[in-house]
């Protein structure tokens, strides 16, 4: 009988660390009715082709000049996990949305594959409004951007140099600048810092010379009972149903995996810097109250100029914000855009 309790303990809690979280309305697969869907390709400046998923109310005034929003997925991701979700609920509420795959992940070009290059990220977001204002039923001057999780940073980054972007709004966001330089709450010691800069810098020449590519970060392959509370929180959106996708022509493993060499990258990247110069185009800051990612969304906010607003979502963690649709506050997104692509 202590056996069997052994075995079936043991059962338990392997099935804990495989079933997926589905409390709160998680719905990152969610297809609606009401929108269409096409998937386009365009090129940045760079002549690498990014392709995006282009959601559209169904019925929609084609002859009309009508509003856009550019939908950035979470760092290491794809437009398959969360923004898909996002641009369906904000095309459902009249506007045209465009869910790309920033370079060298998911569907768009860049080799090698998981590189970190956060200049050519930010120019995805400014090449995605080169293809939408030169529709004919999108009006140019009313576009806005939307990034998640490591794409909040991104679309700051871009929004400083393109007067384009006419509102922005990022959800759970990540400075990955900061991120990797100091970690959460400051806890990576300048000792560390420098240990991984040489350790990427030492890998180099292994790749140099044909070696095996490393990666570095990202969501475990595994967890058990000991695993730290955020590895937990990712593996249960990225490693089960509720959130796993595996792009063509890659391994499930290897998304949220940057390559180690290029992942140093983030050091150099400091989207804040200047966030102020924005204004007076408005900023919205949505995170939830219980998220790890909650100090740099306050940052940004800290830095923006007026107008900006910052949003916390009582009860929400980090990647609940990802699809957990009883927790987005999609309402407060529509409304924002709304007032400020009018």
């Amino acid at each position: 009988m202590r056996m069997l309790s052994m075995l079936l303990g043991l059962f338990i809690s392997s099935f804990a660390a495989t079933a997926a979280d589905m409390s709160k309305g998680a719905d990152n697969f969610y297809k609606s009715d009401n929108v269409t869907q096409q998937k386009v390709t365009f090129k940045n400046q760079y002549q690498m082709n990014v392709t995006g998923n282009l959601f559209m109310p169904k019925g929609m005034d084609q002859n009309a000049k009508n509003p856009a929003i550019v939908i950035g997925h979470p760092m290491g991701a794809v437009k398959e996990q969360s923004s898909n979700l996002y641009a369906q609920k904000l095309a459902e509420q009249g506007f045209v949305t465009l869910a790309i795959d920033i370079s060298f992940w998911g569907e768009s070009e860049g080799k090698p594959r998981n590189a970190v290059a956060p200049d050519i990220y930010a120019e995805d977001f400014s090449a995605a409004v080169d293809y939408l204002g030169t529709r004919p039923f999108i009006d140019r001057n009313r576009i806005g951007v939307l990034g998640i999780c490591g794409s909040g940073s991104f679309v700051i980054s871009a929004a400083k140099i393109d007067p384009r972007m006419k509102a922005i709004a990022t959800v759970s966001m990540y400075d990955m600048g900061s991120a990797n330089r100091h970690a959460l709450n400051n806890s990576l010691t300048l000792a560390q810092r420098k240990q991984i800069i040489a350790d990427a810098a030492e890998q180099r020449y292994t790749e140099f010379t044909g070696g095996a590519t490393q990666y570095t970060s990202g969501t475990p392959d595994k967890i058990d009972e000991n695993s730290p509370p955020i590895a937990k929180e990712f593996y249960d959106f990225y490693r089960t149903p509720r959130g796993e996708f595996t792009p063509k022509g890659t391994t499930s493993a290897l998304t949220t995996h940057p390559t180690l060499t290029s992942n140093v990258k983030f050091m150099n990247f400091y989207p804040f810097n200047d966030i102020e110069t924005i204004s007076p185009r408005p900023m919205l800051f949505i995170t939830g109250d219980q998220a790890h990612s909650k100090e740099f969304s306050e940052d940004a906010y800290k830095r923006a100029g007026q107008p900006k607003e910052l949003y916390i979502v009582p009860g929400a963690g980090h990647v609940d914000l990802y699809d957990r649709t009883d927790l987005i506050p999609f309402a407060k997104l529509t409304s924002f855009f709304k007032e400020n692509l009018k």
